[in-house]
């Protein structure tokens, strides 16, 4: 799971911040440093649901401003795969929405 919301995170940040101009971001860049696999594999140790959330959450709004907001076809079905997401409150049920989240952020890359 913590691979997966790595992933979410990078996903969504290369839609905030990476130009054609410029180098791609990586999994290491100083931008991932609050959203790396270790700090993710504590919160899913903890089971910590909300601060995952949370997280998931400021990376989809990042997102979410970089591709127009709300207003646009691409933000609306962003938006809604993020509410699903943050509308779970276990663990064993975050993975199927992440898993959409995912596929969802590859796809608009």
């Amino acid at each position: 799971m913590e691979l997966l919301l790595e992933t979410v995170a990078l996903f969504c940040l290369k839609l905030a911040y990476e130009t054609e101009d410029s180098s791609p971001i990586l999994r290491d860049d100083p931008i991932m440093s609050d959203y790396e696999r270790e700090v993710f594999g504590l919160l899913v140790r903890k089971g910590d649901v909300e601060t995952i959330q949370l997280k998931v959450d400021e990376c989809v709004g990042l997102a979410l401003e970089a591709i127009g907001g709300v207003d646009k076809p691409l933000g609306r079905e962003l938006k809604r795969l993020a509410a699903e997401f943050a509308s779970i409150q276990t663990m064993e049920k975050l993975e199927a929405p992440l898993i959409a989240l995912k596929d969802y952020l590859k796809d608009i890359q």
